[in-house]
């Protein structure tokens, strides 16, 4: 096994299926649970049209929905693209455009910015997650499909084509001076990287199936969400 994000993943997914792996608000998703939902969400991409190397945008709050789009896009070998729900719609527009991003997930709150922008961006693909400011007629002319219905009407099954560690991730600046820029990580180089690679001792993992005899400790794991 290679140091790719999906795989290290699923190895600690298998390795301790029923620890709490997503703990927001209310809601409590175990590994198995999150799992599940993600290879679902991973399977509608697919059948949208995204495939190995594109970019999804993930133009979203903070929340569950976030690492399962971004795990997801890496079970395929797609490239999740963080954007700040903060942006206005030339931020929004020049980010997707530079990005090239063929697909955007979105909190429905975020709708009027994305059909502003619908036609000088090149997603044809999009995905909304339902919240209390949900305009449905917006949602119908961008011809979005909520998230949930997404999964429902996907296969769980973990089937995809083998991974690399040469797989990107790609993380957009602040902009503090300029525009946003993106950064193209390996998915190894991040791991290593931002991520640690190990443990809180500084000691980096030598091989990918040490991280599995990790998880069965018990200690705490973190991960950043952008």
């Amino acid at each position: 096994m290679e140091y790719n994000l999906a795989d290290l993943w699923e190895c600690v997914a298998d390795t301790v299926p029923e620890r709490e792996a997503f703990i927001f608000g209310a809601l409590r998703l175990t590994y198995s649970d999150a799992e599940n939902r993600i290879n679902r969400l991973a399977h509608h991409l697919l059948e949208s049209g995204v495939q190995p190397g594109d970019r999804v945008a993930l133009y979203l709050f903070n929340g569950n929905e976030y690492l399962e789009a971004m795990i997801a896009a890496f079970k395929i070998r797609a490239v999740p693209v963080n954007v700040n729900y903060r942006y206005v719609e030339e931020e929004l527009s020049y980010l997707i455009n530079d990005s090239s991003a063929v697909a955007v997930i979105f909190h429905a709150s975020f709708a009027s910015k994305i059909q502003a922008i619908k036609e000088r961006i090149p997603a044809t693909s999009f995905l909304f997650v339902e919240d209390e400011h949900a305009d449905d007629g917006l949602l119908e002319g961008l011809g979005a499909v909520e998230y949930e219905a997404a999964l429902s009407a996907s296969s769980p099954l973990r089937d995809f084509a083998p991974r690399s560690a040469d797989d990107l991730y790609i993380l957009y600046t602040g902009g503090t001076t300029g525009m946003p820029k993106g950064v193209m990580w390996r998915h190894e180089d991040i791991f290593f990287g931002a991520f640690g690679g190990g443990d809180f001792d500084g000691r980096s993992v030598t091989t990918p199936e040490e991280i599995a005899e990790k998880a069965k400790s018990g200690r705490l794991r973190c991960l950043p969400a952008c």
